[in-house]
């Protein structure tokens, strides 16, 4: 298959680099390199914020999770499906008016304090770097398959090209590498779920009737908890993935990209009505993959079951279709790790050097060169934490980074915009607090201490860091002799109409 698989790699290759040589052209300023002007359409946005989104735990880690667990795995695509009602009703909006580039800009209209923007600047480079360690592993994985590299190869491979895409390309290059491969994932599973269907003769009810008579009917039902703690862990799992999305940078950046707030809120529109598109496919191909596939040779082409949708492409077109959907999921992983890097390298280049470091006190050629030096080491960094967990089904991953953003971003982002009392200590406490407690729970939780060791005995950590966070946020505030409500009326109006209240009156 290599031949194949070359041809498309490179061809894929190819466009995305004339697309960032195309972007470098236009990245000629700050706005530019972090926000591609503001210029990008809802609809374009909507697209980008899908492409952003539907990584390679869509792909490769959902559809696994189906096939080798059933309807347990689906509970990926419903969370992550319903947390954009959250991203609608009460994130987008008041976040594209308060915001410049960062979510530290939107914190920091309230709190203009260097000390919050360090803390909403050290939340943005830990959490991107968690979700690019699993996207990384995705990645690798594709390519090895793909290619017959090793791991290690494959990786830095990645590194290389992430770098390249931001560091010459910026957002705008980012935007519409993130749109090309939403069309073609959206494309190829569609393709790819008719190619299933068509040995059912579309019938959808004949497809479930064959899942529940040979791969038996528990696999179509929720799992009932062993145990008290088994159903603790899974409302705490789910928790993470509806509030996360709410908190996660390189989701919220996406909103400073479009030229208004009318504009932001009709982006998640689109964006949601293309992510349930896609979700309402993922059962479709996970159970279509144990059905056609087969469990064992799922398991063993992968362990966590993440060359099922791959080795279904397999299957049903041949070398070259398997081919064709490798390339989308890898083009999938470097939409998102590019959106990520972006993130990451705009949070240290812009809140903690520019405005921290050089109290603003900096040329925007000399940030953009920042940034630039930052996306290197960022890459660098994830790769290097990225290398031994190539095993790990990575959809589960991705579950650790929403918990880690509902827990430290959500609360502080939702106290900002929503109560008057308020304050710079409640901010910092907030998201300091938030981080520190869902990264300790982990630590001690049965993910790395195993089972029979584990202190905290919860494997996802948000039924328990979410209340941390808010609570920390609340307790920051009330020990705080800090007065801070002045300008929360202008917050109030400016957050839900883009203007100041002066203009309002």
């Amino acid at each position: 298959m290599n031949a194949i698989a070359l041809l498309f790699f490179v061809l894929v290759l190819a466009m995305t680099f004339v697309i960032t040589w195309w972007a470098s052209r236009r990245n000629k300023s700050i706005s530019q390199f972090y926000t591609a002007g503001g210029g990008i359409t809802a609809g374009q946005n909507g697209w980008a914020i899908a492409g952003d989104y539907l990584s390679g735990a869509s792909l490769l880690g959902i559809v696994g999770a189906i096939s080798l667990n059933g309807f347990s795995g689906f509970y990926y695509s419903i969370g992550f499906l319903v947390a954009y009602l959250v991203v609608l009703y009460i994130v987008a909006e008041p976040l594209r008016n308060l915001g410049k580039f960062t979510l530290a800009d939107a914190l920091t209209s309230r709190f203009n304090v260097q000390s919050v923007r360090a803390a909403a600047a050290l939340n943005t480079i830990v959490i991107s770097t968690f979700y690019l360690i699993t996207q990384i592993v995705g990645a690798g994985t594709i390519i090895k398959l793909l290619l017959g590299w090793d791991f290690t190869t494959s990786v830095i491979v990645i590194g290389i090209l992430m770098t390249v895409y931001v560091t010459f390309g910026g957002m705008l290059a980012t935007t519409w590498v993130q749109v090309i491969k939403a069309v073609l994932l959206v494309f190829g599973s569609l393709v790819l779920t008719l190619m299933v269907l068509y040995r059912f003769h579309f019938n959808p009810m004949l497809f479930f009737d064959t899942v529940k008579e040979k791969l038996g009917n528990q696999l179509l039902l929720p799992p009932p908890p062993s145990t008290l703690v088994a159903g603790l862990d899974t409302l705490s799992f789910n928790l993470a993935l509806v509030l996360g999305t709410a908190g996660l940078p390189h989701i919220l950046i996406r909103f400073f990209t479009v030229p208004d707030a009318p504009a932001a809120r009709k982006s998640v529109v689109y964006a949601t009505f293309i992510i349930g598109s896609f979700y309402l496919m993922t059962p479709i191909l996970g159970y279509g993959a144990a059905l056609l596939v087969g469990k064992e040779a799922i398991v063993q082409a992968n362990a966590a079951g993440n060359l099922a949708a791959p080795l279904l492409g397999r299957f049903l077109g041949g070398d070259i279709f398997m081919a064709f959907i490798l390339v989308i999921a890898f083009i999938s992983i470097l939409a998102v790790i590019a959106g990520l890097v972006i993130a990451a390298t705009s949070a240290f280049a812009h809140d903690f050097y520019s405005h921290v470091f050089r109290k603003g006190m900096i040329s925007e050629k000399e940030q953009i060169r920042v940034a630039r030096y930052a996306s290197v080491v960022m890459s660098l960094l994830a790769i290097l934490l990225a290398s031994g967990l190539q095993k790990v089904n990575i959809a589960y991953l991705v579950s650790l980074t929403f918990s880690v953003a509902a827990s430290a971003n959500l609360p502080v982002i939702m106290l900002t915009l929503f109560w008057r009392n308020f304050n710079t200590r409640g901010a910092v406490w907030g998201m300091v607090g938030g981080l520190v407690s869902t990264i300790g729970l982990l630590l001690i939780s049965p993910n790395v201490m195993g089972k029979s060791s584990a202190i905290f005995p919860l494997s996802n950590t948000a039924l328990v860091s979410v209340p941390l966070g808010f609570l920390f946020a609340y307790l920051g505030t009330k020990l705080s002799a800090q007065k801070e409500d002045g300008n929360f009326e202008e917050i109030l109006v400016r957050a839900n109409t883009g203007i100041n209240a002066s203009e309002a009156r």
